[in-house]
């Protein structure tokens, strides 16, 4: 049987790192496909480079269109990246009748409605696994490992650059700016790092295994979204001594009310896996109503893992592209005249727990009247900690943790907090989670 020809688009790092998989593993590859699997056309805007790399194997071009026009193209592998090109290429290839491979999470989290669509109507497979968590199977075992489940909650470490900051930081007692600058030299970190520390990055991925866990459409416009470039080492060290670590998590929740989406830091005890995931790894935390709680670790990015889950396409599009479409698995997992309209809540609306940091003046009272406004508010405390003055100081850290309460009760209490004569400056909270 003829192999399957594939059409490379971008051969950056993850780009590279498929070529040269798929050329070192191309038997065991083979074997497990049926057929075999080649590059045979690859499109890069540095044709010299590109050259070197694949040789005489395959055709370069600096064109794209020229890949997805080739009607001796099987299956394209879009790793271009971004919003533009990427998408009109993309959607020139499904029309062509083309299946598509794509890593790129941004592209799917705001266009993959309208791709999807497009796919379904002419018949052929995006596929998609390299765009969540680099070479951890996560979308796979959303989709299918845990199909019999009902999916409670998801909280995952998805984004390696603000968990290797964060690790740092806390390892080694530096503010944010300090080792951000360190990730950057070891790589790990974008020389434009905004889309990784704002947390935009985490909440494209959050977005896709929210729609593949609850059946909702992609809808990241509706996703909250916090980065950890305002996080103070003060934070983590006192986070330390309560029993927690603070993780850059992605969580979305199934409730009676909607789904909750969003990303941000939050305390997680110190005792959970997930808490203990250091680095610039990645982990996703599933909880099934049948399974329990499932766990997958691994390396989120780089060159040959990210080329694992592209490849791991490749292999499931050439099994089944001969398959008729309505027996494939759906690309969100549920049926698409079966996806809910269930709505996305505003952040307003979600409950959590909290860690409050307050600066105080050392005086009589002032616990009472925190404590006060919690209890107009309804608001328990679980946790305090209160620092001695420095010498010579009159203010003091108080450092509260509370139960579980809506985000609107805890804005509330906060605004009466900060408007204390006692108070100084702005309260400080981040979220927290049990993840029991």
């Amino acid at each position: 049987m003829n192999p399957i020809k594939v059409g490379l688009l971008g051969i950056g790092t993850v780009g590279r790192g498929t070529f040269d998989v798929l050329k070192r593993n191309q038997e065991e590859i083979r074997r497990r496909a049926g057929r075999g699997i080649e590059i045979a056309m690859v499109a890069d805007l540095d044709v010299e480079r590109a050259r070197q790399i694949v040789g005489s194997q395959c055709e370069v071009v600096a064109d794209g269109n020229l890949v997805v026009d080739n009607p001796d193209i099987d299956i394209v592998i879009e790793l271009i990246g971004g919003y533009g090109i990427a998408r009109q290429l993309v959607m020139k290839a499904i029309a062509n009748g083309k299946h598509v491979v794509t890593a790129n999470k941004a592209l799917l989290a705001t266009h993959g409605t309208e791709i999807f669509k497009a796919a379904q109507e002419k018949g052929v497979i995006v596929a998609f696994e390299a765009a969540v968590a680099g070479g951890i199977p996560i979308i796979k075992a959303l989709r299918e490992g845990l199909t019999a489940n009902r999916i409670q909650w998801i909280a995952g470490i998805i984004n390696g650059t603000t968990n290797f900051i964060l690790s740092e930081m806390r390892d080694k007692g530096l503010d944010f700016g300090t080792v951000l600058k360190e990730a950057q030299r070891l790589g790990y970190a974008e020389a434009d790092p905004t889309f990784d520390i704002k947390g935009v990055d985490a909440a494209h991925k959050a977005t896709i295994m929210s729609a593949i866990a609850f059946g909702i459409p992609v809808q990241f416009d509706k996703a909250y979204v916090e980065g950890i470039d305002a996080l103070e080492a003060i934070d983590i060290g006192y986070a330390e001594q309560l029993g927690y670590r603070i993780k850059l998590l992605g969580i979305t929740r199934r409730t009676d009310r909607g789904i909750e989406l969003r990303v941000h830091p939050t305390l997680i005890p110190a005792k959970r896996l997930l808490a203990n995931v250091e680095g610039a790894m990645n982990a996703v935390l599933v909880q099934g109503d049948a399974v329990g709680a499932t766990l997958y670790y691994g390396k989120g990015a780089g060159a040959e893992p990210t080329a694992s889950a592209v490849i791991a396409d490749l292999v499931d599009i050439t099994r089944l592209a001969s398959a008729d479409p309505e027996h494939r698995v759906p690309y969100l997992a549920f049926q698409p005249d079966a996806m809910a309209d269930t709505p996305i809540l505003p952040m307003s609306e979600i409950t959590t727990s909290y860690y409050l940091r307050l600066k105080v003046a050392d005086q009589i009272g002032v616990l009472a009247d925190l404590t006060r406004i919690l209890a107009d508010g309804g608001i328990s405390i679980d946790a305090m900690l209160q620092k001695e003055p420095a010498e010579g100081e009159t203010q003091a850290d108080i450092i509260l943790l509370t139960h579980q309460t809506q985000e609107k009760q805890i804005d509330a209490a906060i605004a009466r907090m900060e408007a204390l004569s006692s108070v100084s400056g702005k309260v400080t909270r981040i979220r927290l989670e049990e993840l029991s």
